[in-house]
């Protein structure tokens, strides 16, 4: 069998290195990386041209990750939200990638690839955050070249060891398959029942956007708090009117005026909410006894065909600014 995988991309060469690392970077989960370690070791052995896997992998990935880019640029905010609800951790990804924008801005392509999830994410990230194309073009060209020169250079110097560990894998038959798709497994598992511990525990009362908008129509005393990132509202600069902006690290100094009875109604526009539960939770800790989050969030509001104010350029600027700065 480890002779056979070695045939295959020996006989395929780069059109198989290609294929892979297009696919892969398109987001379907096949990985690419065991392709280039044998790549490279096929280029220590003569069989491949060491520079040509580099040429075709960096081709690959600038191509899918353009496509990503575009749609970036074009739908926003939304493809990221697509991505991420078919990840495991569909409600921290968007906020992840997000953070990781604001400190590295244009530099996250440059490691990207080597963080899971963060890889397909990335390049619409950036494009819908405005980056220019030229930088993006030079940040994911050096980005892949980093990358597949680590998992080139992996085969190409271990060459003599990459047919010994698959003939060992080979070797062992259906109990090493076996077990490797038990600890697949358990992964899974894992990490459906992390989130269903979340949720049980984020589990409290939610407000309707009918609801809300009953309250603010009657002049009832609640205070309505925008938890997105600076990062999201520069994606969607949507936001509910009179609603006071923060991000969760800076909850604590935005509520500080607030008495404890106020009613405190939290969103986002994140999957299930689970970032403004998180915030009512840290604010129901602190003493606040009424608080909810917001049934669906910004989008759901919107959809209601309720008032939606945009915040103004200078209100984002100092955001802008600052990513800048990061970057």
């Amino acid at each position: 069998m480890a002779h056979e995988i070695i045939a295959l991309i020996a006989h395929y060469g780069l059109l198989l290195v290609f294929i892979n690392v297009l696919v892969e970077q398109a987001g379907v989960p096949v990985p690419a990386v065991p392709t280039l370690v044998v790549a490279g070791a096929l280029a220590a052995n003569g069989e491949l041209s060491l520079v040509a896997v580099l040429v075709v992998t960096i081709a690959a990935c600038l191509l899918s990750d353009l496509a990503w880019y575009w749609a970036g640029r074009r739908f926003g905010a939304g493809v990221m939200r697509t991505l991420c609800r078919v990840s495991l951790s569909p409600d921290s990804c968007v906020r992840q990638s997000e953070l990781r924008f604001d400190r590295w801005r244009g530099q996250i392509l440059l490691v990207a690839k080597f963080i899971p999830g963060l890889s397909t994410v990335a390049p619409p990230l950036v494009g819908a955050m405005g980056l220019r194309l030229p930088v993006f073009v030079l940040f994911d060209v050096l980005g892949s070249l980093i990358w597949a020169s680590v998992a080139v250079a992996l085969g190409f110097f271990f060459s003599m060891q990459i047919d010994v560990l698959l003939t060992r894998i080979a070797n062992a038959g259906t109990l090493a398959f076996e077990i490797l798709m038990g600890l697949l497994a358990l992964y899974i598992v894992g990490k459906w029942w992390q989130r269903r511990r979340l949720l049980m525990t984020l589990r409290m009362s939610r407000i309707s956007v009918d609801e809300l908008n009953d309250a603010m129509s009657n002049d009832k005393a609640i205070a309505v708090i925008d938890v997105r990132s600076a990062s999201s509202r520069l994606l969607d600069n949507r936001v509910i009117p009179g609603a006071l902006m923060v991000d969760a690290q800076g909850i604590d100094r935005t509520v500080y005026d607030i008495p404890l009875d106020r009613e405190l109604i939290v969103y986002c526009n994140c999957p299930n909410e689970v970032s403004a539960a998180k915030i009512a939770k840290r604010l129901m800790e602190q003493g606040y006894r009424r608080v909810r989050p917001l049934l669906g969030g910004l989008d759901a509001w919107d959809a209601a065909g309720y008032t939606i104010e945009r915040l103004p350029q200078e209100t984002l600027a100092p955001s802008e600014e600052a990513l800048h700065a990061a970057g």
